[in-house]
């Protein structure tokens, strides 16, 4: 240590530990339950596909319909397609919107706060990191869902995109840099919201089980938490979410976000904004879990003391 470097306070770690931190539980939540996001794409993306049909069966049912159906059809592999943009979106997105949650509720709160943190501040927090990762990482957002929409194709058809940089040039050549950032609206609704609804809720529930007896910063607490925050997360943001996915799955079908919204309502009614909330739940439920679990393990790879998260 230099001479004149002050000792980190227990507990604590450096903004680069903690994007790191956040970045690499990301990465692991992301490639353990895409194949579920896989599934909640097709499901979102059917409806817009139907509407107007008369008399046809849908193809995919349920979370683990869909899923069985793409793995019959497609080769288990293609569960996965998308991966590469999706790590790329989790090093961004997740490294920035996580690691930048604590030093940012602690900017709204002030230096001299004492006592837990006010909900709507954390809400206030939670908004803002995810706003600003998504701008950063929305052209990563929209590649990995332009190959998750992309099905079994007739003998002969070959495919929009080769992968994921093959994708990124393609869209650029055919439809300018600004596409790159396609639908950037709801997505920075869909993943502002979602964002608060994680890390505020989780942040929430897991200051008030530490209050009750017989509680600890422990995996139950950590996992118990994590629901929660999965929960309330698709509560909030599957309308936006099923926007989002429409938009960036055919860009010229809509005008902007407000038609998106009314085409949606009109040809599949209310219901279809919810379209795909149990996979949708399995997955950000699933998704919370593992991220938040991974996340306070690394995390104590930085400090000699077990950290908490509020």
């Amino acid at each position: 240590m230099v001479a004149d470097e002050k000792p980190r306070p227990a507990g604590k770690i450096s903004l680069g530990a903690t994007f790191a931190s956040s970045a690499f539980s990301a990465c692991w939540a992301e490639t353990c339950t895409i194949p579920i996001d896989t599934a909640k794409v097709r499901l979102q993306l059917q409806g817009k596909a139907l509407a107007g049909a008369e008399n046809v069966v849908p193809k995919y049912k349920g979370m683990l319909g869909t899923m069985g159906t793409i793995a019959r059809e497609e080769g288990v592999a293609s569960l996965w397609r998308g991966i590469v943009p999706g790590l790329h979106r989790q090093c961004l997105f997740g490294g920035l919107r996580i690691g930048l949650y604590e030093p940012v509720k602690n900017l709204y709160v002030g230096k001299d706060h004492v006592g837990d943190v006010p909900l709507i501040k954390k809400i206030a927090a939670g908004l803002t990191t995810g706003a600003l990762a998504i701008t950063v990482a929305s052209p990563t957002d929209l590649v990995k869902v332009r190959l998750q929409a992309e099905g079994k194709l007739p003998p002969g058809v070959p495919r929009r995109y080769s992968g994921a940089l093959n994708a990124y040039s393609t869209i650029v050549k055919q439809e300018g840099v600004k596409a790159l950032w396609t639908g950037l609206g709801p997505n920075v609704a869909r993943n502002a919201i979602i964002n608060a609804a994680e890390l505020a809720s989780y942040d929430q529930v897991k200051q008030t089980l530490l209050k009750l007896p017989g509680f600890s910063d422990n995996v139950v607490t950590h996992i118990l938490s994590g629901l929660g925050a999965g929960f309330i997360a698709v509560c909030v943001g599957s309308p936006v979410d099923v926007v989002k996915s429409r938009m960036m799955g055919d860009s010229t079908a809509y005008k902007g976000t407000i038609d998106c919204f009314v085409k949606t309502f009109k040809n599949d009614g209310v219901m279809a904004f919810y379209k795909g909330f149990v996979p949708n739940f399995g997955r950000l439920g699933s998704w919370n879990v593992i991220m938040f679990l991974t996340l306070e393990q690394v995390k104590k790879l930085f400090v000699q003391e077990n950290p908490a998260f509020a």
